[in-house]
């Protein structure tokens, strides 16, 4: 445990600092690429159109279940070819943890958006928020903009970062695996349309209970960036509007790290928005906040997040210390 902790602890450093170099992944693919590539060869070979409900819904738990075991199953022999290396294979380690985290790569996304407000207006805005989001960007007004960069940001703070450092304090590489590759899935295949209702709906409910556990401990990282960045009131309104408001959400985890960034921010977040130009309507979270969010708004996001991440890399710390000593 105390290695792994140490690992975790540089590999959230080294993400953090270096994140996911361009010139690297224009060569070769990043292993996410990867799982999606076989998560695609299952969706042609076993969602055929006129397979019935049941059968679709048997291959997608089947197809995910065999997926699964085979990410837990390359976890446990990369790791057991890391051990006899020694620091090398520590040092290894620490960058196969880090390309499966995201805190610079989501920083960077999300400041790309502040920043086409800011120098090409409207479209330099939709443009960026459209790398991150699945709604139409044509939909989407300046505070329509901002809010979608701010609530990918809260959102992928806790799937992008909390939950595969998680997964991997809890059970190594291998959960480190498993958990992207279900993740991946489920940004896949885990969509309520025609194509995947039935065939993505393993894949879904799991994403839901692998993320459970870090969308609730976000919160607390979040808040403890708003301490930092704001100030205790903003600490306080971020859980308090955690607790009150991530309910509301249609998702049962996205709401709670977007519910304290909201409350965090004093804007609300969520409301009615567009996705493939099927209309869906959700409560306001933060309803009493303001309703015109700005890139101002993304900024201060931005430096609660890079505050979050050290929390959450000086909470690492802090339990690697109490490990040393107990």
């Amino acid at each position: 445990m105390t290695e792994t902790l140490l690992v975790l602890f540089f590999a959230l450093v080294l993400d953090r600092l270096v994140g996911d170099p361009d010139r690297i992944w224009r060569r070769v693919p990043h292993p996410v690429v990867l799982f999606g590539r076989v998560i695609g060869v299952i969706d042609t070979l076993f969602n055929g159109k006129r397979l019935t409900a049941q059968t679709k819904r048997f291959n997608g738990a089947a197809g995910i279940a065999v997926l699964l075991a085979t990410s837990l199953f390359l976890g446990f022999l990369l790791h057991r070819l890391l051990v006899p290396l020694g620091v090398l294979g520590v040092v290894v380690e620490i960058v196969v943890v880090a390309i499966f985290l995201a805190q610079k790569s989501l920083h960077d996304h999300v400041r790309a958006v502040s920043s086409g407000l800011k120098n090409g207006g409207l479209d330099g805005g939709r443009h960026a928020v459209s790398m991150i989001v699945g709604r139409d960007p044509a939909t989407l007004d300046e505070p329509a903009v901002c809010r979608a960069g701010i609530e990918s940001l809260a959102e992928n703070f806790s799937d992008g970062v909390v939950a595969p450092a998680l997964w991997y304090a809890l059970l190594g590489l291998p959960g480190l695996f498993a958990y992207k590759m279900l993740n991946t899935a489920d940004s896949m295949i885990g969509h309520k349309n025609a194509k995947y209702l039935d065939f993505g709906w393993a894949s879904a409910r799991l994403d839901d209970l692998a993320n459970w556990p870090a969308a609730r401990l976000s919160i607390f990282f979040i808040a403890a960036g708003a301490f930092v960045a704001k100030g205790r009131r903003a600490a306080r309104a971020a859980i308090g509007t955690a607790l009150r408001d991530a309910g509301l959400h249609r998702s049962p985890n996205s709401g709670w790290p977007e519910a304290a960034m909201a409350g965090a921010l004093g804007i609300g977040l969520a409301g009615p928005r567009i996705y493939g130009g099927t209309r869906v309507d959700e409560p306001m979270m933060n309803a009493s906040g303001r309703t015109v969010a700005t890139a101002a708004d993304i900024d201060l996001s931005l430096r609660i997040f890079s505050f979050a991440c050290a929390a959450l890399a000086g909470f690492v710390a802090l339990v690697l210390f109490l490990s040393l000593l107990f």
